[in-house]
């Protein structure tokens, strides 16, 4: 993995990990293959969920991004996008409940909303 130096933030390796969470949500080809398909190494497991918690209840991204700015993300730019993921990620959920395995959301039409904003905030992470 690449890894990213953000002198001026408080938590550069947290960023990194919302970076790589960022990855796995705008790739549709990585979620069947790591969610579904479990085609990942033995020493390496992924699922929605785990993204999910990050979001939702190891940090407050999803509530309140902007208070994440200097510390994980670099400006309000970056705290938009992130809440455009959460903002479809809750769609999603009311949509379809939180009870779901990861290949029912993937077959949503929904869930293509979290991908393409997902790929939209992974791109602002990386300019």
């Amino acid at each position: 993995m690449e890894s990213w130096v953000f002198p001026k933030l408080k938590f550069p390796s947290i960023r990194e990990e919302l970076i790589g969470y960022l990855r796995g949500l705008s790739d549709i080809n990585y979620q069947y293959r790591a969610w579904v398909y479990r085609e990942a190494s033995d020493t390496f497991y992924d699922e929605l969920d785990y993204a999910i918690h990050f979001l939702f209840d190891d940090t407050d991204l999803a509530t309140d991004a902007r208070s994440w700015i200097g510390l994980v993300l670099t400006g309000d730019e970056e705290a938009q996008v992130v809440e455009g993921v959460v903002r479809n990620i809750n769609e999603l959920f009311f949509l379809h409940g939180v009870e779901l395995e990861d290949a029912e959301y993937l077959a949503t039409p929904a869930w293509m909303k979290v991908v393409d904003s997902s790929k939209e905030a992974l791109a602002v992470f990386l300019r």
